[in-house]
């Protein structure tokens, strides 16, 4: 009786068939050090939504996911020794939120065949997956970022920019050098005079960058900074009396940490952006029932809504759907980081979807292919109320400049290719 009973039960589990492994999602956060304010708000946007999908929904596919967060304190060298501590638990995608460590694993991810996302930052050229096998930076890059400030500025002056000076300041890295090659393009192609003025990490000392724009009067400046260095700049254009509607940032230059400090002196400053504002989305509700009010958010929960934390939860929103894409396309619920990279080349984000997901209207549409892992470049742009508190998307997301952008993507993607023997692949 006891071996029959015995063999009952084994059946029977067998039936049920295997537990299902975690889908394992690292978050190489900076919760410490100069950019933490930054770092911090990503992450619990990242954490929070892989956290909904779970309590809400039992995971993806039926698979819980489990995150795995390792500290960087945007360190390059740390940010590499996350990666390898990482690694081996089956890590599905990296998102490391700095171009410098980006730059350190783009050989390594494709050497151990795991997918880097990097959202809106990181080597631009990697949008052609031709070269960059396993490197996107979907929804948008740098240079759309540049191109998008130089069109939204082409229609605020009727299409003619002759005659133009336009001051960058910029971080004096690597991220903060990538818009230079384009904006120097740009400013041939619509005759505007560009002014590069550097400031070196973490940003605080800015006195005679000010001074010079005092002096050079442009008419307008844009902004490649992160961190101290956004508060900064927008304090010392305060000072000097810089009109702020012409003062537009990268979208890693306009958080509500970049300009409170400010105060009244900020209302007006521009930034652009790849994503929507607020909290006036259906997921933010069940954010706050099955997560926040559950007492399971990442962070105080504080930090919900605000442009950063929805910028960590659209990263993991758009990580969510390539997971599901590729369980798809490979008929596994317990995908390999292999099939999860085809999932993220095969991704194709639609206005429907976005509204399924609680996200109307939230990011662009766009879809990626072998060739184009950037997706389709669309840019808006948002400015601060400081009355109210609050920003607001004046722009729709635009189209930015494919015939400059393409042709500096293939001239580097190129050169990348023949310094590491890449062929192509698509």
């Amino acid at each position: 009786m006891k071996l029959k009973l015995a063999t009952v039960a084994l059946s029977a589990l067998m039936a049920a068939g295997p537990a299902l492994a975690d889908l394992v999602i690292p978050d190489l956060s900076y919760r410490t050090g100069p950019y933490a304010a930054g770092g911090i708000p990503f992450s619990d946007g990242y954490n929070d939504y892989f956290t909904l999908l779970n309590e809400r929904d039992g995971g993806i596919g039926g698979v819980p996911i489990r995150m795995v967060e390792c500290e960087t304190g945007y360190n390059t060298e740390k940010g590499v020794e996350c990666y390898e501590a990482t690694k081996g638990e089956g890590a599905l995608v990296y998102q490391p939120l700095s171009t410098g460590i980006t730059y350190q694993l783009i050989p390594k991810v494709t050497a151990d065949d795991i997918p880097l996302h990097t959202m809106g930052y990181g080597r631009t050229s990697a949008k052609n997956g031709d070269v960059f096998s396993h490197t996107f930076n979907y929804p948008a890059n740098y240079w759309d970022g540049a191109s998008g400030a130089i069109n939204y500025l082409l229609e605020e002056n009727g299409g003619d920019l002759s005659g133009k000076k336009i001051a960058l300041v910029y971080h004096n890295s690597a991220y903060g050098k990538e818009p230079i090659r384009t904006l120097e393009e740009l400013s041939k192609k619509h005759g505007f005079e560009l002014v590069a003025l550097p400031v070196d990490h973490p940003g605080q000392e800015q006195k005679s960058q000010w001074l010079q724009i005092r002096r050079d009067r442009p008419d307008y400046v844009l902004m490649w900074g992160w961190g101290v260095m956004n508060q900064v700049a927008v304090q010392e254009a305060a000072n000097i009396r810089f009109p702020m509607e012409n003062f537009i940032g990268i979208w890693w230059s306009g958080s509500e940490n970049d300009v409170l400090p400010a105060g009244e002196a900020a209302n007006g400053y521009k930034a652009l952006t790849f994503h929507n504002v607020g909290t006036d989305f259906p997921v933010f509700e069940d954010l706050q029932k099955h997560v926040v009010d559950a007492g399971k958010a990442a962070g105080a929960g504080d930090q919900v809504g605000t442009v950063l934390y929805n910028r960590g939860l659209y990263a993991a929103v758009l990580a969510a759907e390539a997971i599901k894409k590729a369980q798809e396309i490979s008929g596994n619920a317990e995908i390999t980081p292999s099939e999860m990279r085809a999932g993220m080349e095969a991704l194709e984000m639609t206005e429907e979807k976005m509204a399924e997901l609680g996200l109307a209207n939230f990011g662009p549409t766009f879809s990626v292919s072998c060739e184009n892992h950037g997706g389709d470049a669309l840019v808006g742009v948002t400015q601060w109320d400081a009355a109210n508190k609050t920003w607001t998307l004046i722009s729709d997301f635009k189209p930015t400049d494919g015939d400059v952008i393409g042709a500096l993507i293939d001239e580097d993607s190129a050169a990348y290719a023949a310094e590491n023997n890449i062929e192509g692949r698509c």
